[in-house]
This record gives structure tokens, sequence and C-alpha cells, in this order.
């Protein structure tokens, strides 16, 4: 005798979650960086290309395909002194509709005196009915420094999608030094689409972003202004507390990682991953 009842369905649901962590370190000697230890498991794995003159470049794959409700995913890295690193996402992540539980990515990154990590995955695509809570835990020593974005896209408007209804909870914590700099946290939930309309919020914007730069400084801000008459989308920069912050909000996908790229480009000499070009 089979039984269909809601305890067994959960627990069939629950018995499919997808899970994944990569947990690894590099470390620089005689100024060449290397990989350390490496662990891997579940669905999510990391992949370095052929080794570079100095740094070191890694890129993560999730082999589920996509994330759903109920997934979650951990990734942990410790960048040692003087150590050079840059990390990216083998190709945009899929977060598909949850039916209870939001999935969960919890990403913690460790930098060291002199290290220098450039965290650019590419993008989040949230799908209507999709749930998600992101966790981004960053600790720098006081002269390492960092490049982080993350570019969040509701739907995908070239395919004719919008995300209505559905869940985003992003926290963000910074320290320096030991020291708490940076914490925020972003939640949307319920009809997203709608939120997304207003002026105040989105302009019925699709895709949003944030980029960090540490260390940053009115300097940087200003160089990036320069080229502000070329943005598609609407761009805004600030630095304070020796970082800088931009936010990023546009009509599509495509506009708002070409102004990404334009303010990347002017924040940092180093040459983004080659997948961001393909």
């Amino acid at each position: 005798m089979h039984s269909n009842t809601p305890t067994t369905a959960a627990a069939v649901f629950a018995a499919n979650r997808a899970r994944g962590a990569v947990v690894f370190d590099v470390h620089a000697r005689e100024g060449v960086t290397r990989r350390g230890s490496l662990h891997e498991s579940g669905s999510l794995r990391v992949r370095f290309p052929s080794p570079e003159a100095e740094g070191l470049s890694a890129v993560f794959v999730n082999t589920a395909g996509g994330v759903a409700g109920g997934d979650r995913f951990d990734i942990d890295i410790t960048a040692g002194e003087g150590a050079r690193l840059t990390l990216t996402t083998a190709a945009a992540e899929k977060i598909y509709r949850a039916a209870d539980r939001p999935a969960e990515l919890a990403i913690s990154l460790k930098l060291a005196a002199g290290a220098e990590l450039a965290w650019l995955p590419q993008e989040t695509i949230l799908f209507d009915r999709a749930k998600v809570s992101r966790r981004i835990d960053i600790d720098l020593a006081d002269s390492a420094s960092l490049l982080l974005c993350e570019m969040v896209v509701f739907g995908r408007t070239a395919m004719g999608e919008r995300m209505r209804q559905g869940s985003f909870v992003d926290r963000w914590r910074v320290r320096r030094g030991g020291r708490l700099v940076y914490a925020e946290t972003v939640r949307l939930t319920g009809d997203i689409g709608e939120k997304l309309e207003q002026p105040a919020i989105g302009k019925a914007a699709a895709a949003v972003a944030t980029a960090l730069i540490v260390p940053g400084d009115q300097a940087l801000v200003e160089r990036i202004r320069e080229g502000a008459d070329n943005f598609g989308g609407e761009v805004g920069i600030s630095a304070w507390n020796g970082f800088a912050m931009a936010r990023f909000c546009a009509q599509d996908a495509a506009r708002l990682r070409a102004d990404m790229v334009a303010v990347l480009s002017r924040a940092s000499h180093a040459p983004l991953p080659r997948l961001w070009l393909n």
C-alpha cells in the first residue's frame, strides 16, 4: 500500500533537495597565488582554469542545473596574505519557483593582509514565485582589497518573462580589521513585480545590482561618474569609511551588465572574467 499523505509528500520533497558546498583557500608563495586545500560536496563544484602569471581564477559550476526551493548551497573561501583571486560562475544562476521553503545561499569570504579578491559571479535570475534567502559575510584585513558585485534579474524580459510573486532576502555583513563597517538586509516579498513598478522603488526595473569596492574613496567615485553619460540604466555611487559602493537599476539584464562592466573597468585595472565577455 502506498501512502500519499502530506507528510509523505513533504518527506519526498525534502529528500530531493539539492545540497552543495565548496570550501577552499589560496596562498601566495614568491608572488604567485596557488590553491591550498579544497573540499567539494553535493552538486557544487569549482574549477581552476590554467594557471596565470601571478593571480588565480576560479569558476563555480552548479551541476544541479539551477536552484529551487529548499536547496542549500554554501561557499567558504579564504585568501591568504598577499594572494590574488578572481571568482566567477560558469553561467547565470537560475532560481526556480518554490513550493514552500526558500532556497538558502551562504557565502563567506575571508581576506588576509594584502590579499586581493574579486567576487564577480554572473547574474542571478529569479523566476516567478521563486524564494531565496542569501547571506554574504566578508571579513577583511585592513590592507586587503575587495571587488565584489552581485546582479539580480527579476525574470528574463527577453523571453517575455517577469517575476511577480516571490521572496528575495539578501543579507550582507562586512567586517574590516575585525570591526563591522557595513550591514544591510534587502527584503522583497509578496508582489515583487508590483513593487518594482513603483517609481520610488524600481521605476519598472527588471534588474538591480550592487558593487562593493574596497578600498574606495571620492577620487574613485569621480572617476566612475565621468562615464555617467554612457550608462543605459540608473547608477548611483558613493564612498565612505574607506570603501565605495555602486547601485544599479535597469530595465533589462543586458543594460545592467553593460553598466556594471563600465563601472568595474574604471574601478579596477584587473581584467574581467572571460566568461563575462562571451
